[in-house]
């Protein structure tokens, strides 16, 4: 058995998905598994990726979804991943060529029941580490506090065990395509803290396609799946009063563009939503604002 799946979620991405096999192909340690979940591509990804798959230069893995959103890809993978450990590595993106080398080093030096998995570095495409390196002097944290407690800034690569991201499954809305990922990850905060490489694992390249370069956008078309997530980031108990002020504000502002008015009886914290209306007002007419006039 394998010991890594790295997966790759993709939706018509055939003109740039090359780079992520080359990547794998030439990594130095083989011991992985590629998973790519294509979430309803009408290009010709699935062409492509069968003439690697008769290359057989790694093992390749593939599956066809009608398009169901980032989130409902990843859920997928989860359901098909059998390996201990597994990574994602979005279709616009690449490894290092000794990447799957380092995390099993890693994890068979310092892995154990006792943390999630491991934290290491994204980098741009010439090498400059994206936001700021973990801290030097922590071994393991959960990846809430470094954000929130250490100052740890910019996307960061998530390696994660299969058997917990089984857990805590994504929920699809109707007609939407977007829930956001860091759910399943702090709800695993909740119970593990993560081993901290800082090891670049990941070399990033932010397409004017990709989800995080029109957030606005999402929050419009996805406003159930936002205000689900902003109500779990409300609950989590090791985040401070602040933390669920911003996230109250953000659920009132997708609760008004869902037209849910019940959302002061769903709330998990019925006085600070209370408190963050007029903020959640001011946010909503701002997206709403900005997006007719993009």
């Amino acid at each position: 058995m394998k010991k890594l799946t790295v997966f790759t979620p993709t939706f018509n991405r055939a003109y740039c998905l090359h780079k992520c096999y080359e990547s794998l192909k030439n990594q130095t340690c083989k011991e992985f598994i590629w998973l790519i979940i294509d979430d309803g591509s009408t290009d010709n990804t699935k062409e492509l990726v069968e003439g690697w798959i008769e290359e057989n230069k790694i093992e390749i893995m593939y599956y066809w979804q009608k398009n169901q959103g980032m989130h409902g890809a990843h859920n997928t993978a989860y359901q098909k991943i059998v390996t201990e450990l597994n990574v994602c590595i979005d279709s616009d993106d690449y490894m290092p060529l000794d990447a799957v080398e380092k995390i099993i080093k890693h994890w068979n030096q310092f892995g154990n029941d006792h943390v999630s998995g491991i934290i290491g570095l994204d980098a741009y495409s010439d090498g400059k580490i994206i936001g700021t390196k973990l801290p030097v002097n922590r071994k393991q944290s959960r990846l809430f506090d470094l954000y929130n407690k250490f100052g740890v800034t910019g996307d960061k690569k998530l390696v994660y065990r299969t058997e917990l991201t089984k857990k805590f499954p994504y929920p699809l809305f109707k007609n939407e395509r977007y829930v956001g990922l860091a759910y399943k990850y702090h709800m695993l905060d909740k119970q593990y803290e993560m081993l901290l490489m800082n090891e670049t694992l990941c070399y990033v390249e932010y397409l004017a396609d990709g989800s995080s370069l029109n957030m606005l956008s999402q929050y419009i078309k996805n406003p159930n799946g936002f205000a689900f997530y902003r109500k779990e980031m409300m609950k989590l108990p090791f985040a401070s009063q602040l933390f669920k002020f911003r996230q109250a504000i953000h659920y009132v502002s997708s609760s008004i563009m869902s037209r849910n008015w019940s959302f002061l009886d769903e709330t998990p914290k019925k006085g600070l939503t209370i408190l963050a209306i007029p903020f959640g007002i001011t946010l909503y007419i701002y997206i709403t604002t900005k997006t007719k006039a993009a």
